[in-house]
């Protein structure tokens, strides 16, 4: 429980959790250009596109959005780096003591995001009491209109219809962390 591995887009735990705590949900986000730094799963954004942060958690949670992690860190943080510093600052406020976050997604660039199963489960049973972060990650379907584009996104955590006592959560994959 206690070994250090990478945690891949397990990481947007603590992506969403900074966003949901950051109290502008409801604020207008017009996306920059910092998406175009993402690649891999992503939720297909646009450049001038304009969406709440809470549609933007819900790309993030539900479709594992990379291009939505950039503009969560952005919009929220001002900076991706400045996010990072956040993310990193909650984790020692929850006793992640195993933890460091090296960006919003948890691609392995930048030399990824590594904790434990232990700090992990510190994470999510946190966040897994915020009422925004259960509604968002117990979301099956989510559609949205936006000033670009219509989007219906179905949550890729494939255990909320194969095990019925899911109630959310996370799932994750890159190379080098294999499924998280």
């Amino acid at each position: 429980i206690n070994e250090k591995r990478s945690v891949a887009s397990i990481s947007k735990i603590m992506t969403a959790v900074i966003a949901i705590e950051s109290g502008k949900l409801d604020d207008k986000v017009i996306i920059g250009d910092e998406i175009n730094n993402s690649y891999g799963s992503g939720i297909y954004i646009k450049v001038g596109e304009e969406m709440t942060l809470r549609d933007l958690v819900y790309g993030l949670m539900l479709r594992s959005g990379n291009d939505a992690a950039l503009a969560i860190a952005k919009y929220v943080g001002g900076s991706v780096e400045k996010f990072i510093n956040l993310m990193n600052n909650k984790a020692k406020k929850l006793k992640m003591t195993n933890t460091t976050f090296n960006n919003p997604s948890g691609l392995d660039q930048d030399k990824g995001n590594y904790s434990t199963a232990y700090d992990m489960a510190l994470l999510t049973s946190y966040a897994m009491k915020l009422d925004d972060y259960k509604a968002i990650t117990s979301t099956k379907k989510y559609t949205l209109t936006t000033n670009k584009n219509t989007y219906s996104w179905i949550n890729k955590n494939k255990l909320l219809s194969l095990y019925k006592y899911t109630t959310g959560g996370k799932t994750g994959f890159t190379e080098i962390a294999k499924r998280t």
